[in-house]
């Protein structure tokens, strides 16, 4: 019986436990009281079948800290409506330090959304919180979405965690532009693979990937340069790498690889800070 990934919705599962992990840790960078939960039996599965997962726990780790301080930051700095497209198995809502004032919207697949309302049924959010069930590889569905959320006043910040990495370009242009239409959407918070991330990340888990009809495909070469043309420009980038040493969950080596870093020359340096990481984009 296959164990690994069946589909797309099974990365969700993978990396909520990936949260529970960080969560399990008495040195947490942050707690996600319902990851393990979330991710259930099927998610525990999955991370004792993918080849050395276990091991690449740390930028999945530090992906969700850098996203939660950077939503904290703009709630902070008045945003008042958070869209978070294809949220899998993170709960935000629920585990923040949120405004009860704030509007949340959980968009993610029918059956993802379903396995939500049920593992969260005695769960309360910290703010005014709604689910969505959408498939955003459909315009229209994306539209109908944005139909839902933009009668709330003031600014937006909206949310793409671990989606453009499956998408085709022309899937995150017809994005770009749906999100940029949408007057009050001023934010929009993403994670950015290049090229040789996902030649690397196909290289170790091409079959598994395969199997569950989930390749990675988005990691544009010329990076946040991408989302110019329909209206985006980056307001921040946080290098996956470098954040990790911040926060004390890195890579084996990377004392080495910092040391290297520094014979390099500055360009180099620059696309390697870019290898991978969180950006903050804003309308243009």
């Amino acid at each position: 019986m296959n164990t690994g990934l069946r589909s797309v919705s099974d990365t969700a599962l993978w990396v909520a436990m990936y949260r529970a992990m960080e969560t399990d840790r008495p040195d947490a960078i942050f707690k996600d009281p319902f990851a393990r939960r979330l991710a259930g039996a099927r998610g525990e599965e999955i991370l004792k079948a993918l080849p050395k997962a276990i091991s690449f726990s740390w930028p999945m780790v530090v992906r969700t800290a850098l996203m939660d301080e950077l939503v904290m930051r703009c709630v902070g700095e008045g945003v008042t409506s958070v869209v978070d497209l294809a949220v899998g198995l993170d709960a935000r809502a629920y585990r923040l330090e949120l405004p009860p004032s704030l509007r949340w919207f959980d968009v993610d697949l029918p059956g993802i959304i379903d396995h939500r309302l049920k593992e969260l049924r005695d769960a309360s959010p910290r703010c005014r919180h709604e689910h969505i069930a959408a498939d955003l590889s459909d315009p229209k569905a994306v539209s109908a979405v944005f139909e839902k959320t933009r009668s709330v006043p003031g600014p937006a910040l909206v949310i793409a965690e671990g989606l453009l990495v499956y998408l085709t370009a022309e899937n995150v242009k017809s994005l770009a532009r749906a999100i940029h239409d949408e007057a009050g959407a001023r934010l929009w918070l993403i994670d950015l693979a290049s090229p040789a991330v996902l030649k690397m990340m196909m290289r170790r888990y091409q079959s598994n990937l395969g199997a569950a009809n989930a390749p990675m495909i988005f990691g544009p070469a010329e990076g946040t340069a991408f989302f110019t043309p329909f209206g985006w420009r980056e307001r921040e980038f946080r290098s996956i790498f470098h954040e990790s040493l911040r926060l004390k969950r890195t890579i084996r080596f990377a004392p080495l690889w910092v040391f290297l870093g520094r014979l390099a020359s500055k360009k180099t340096r620059e696309a390697r800070r870019r290898f991978s990481g969180v950006v903050l984009l804003e309308r243009a």
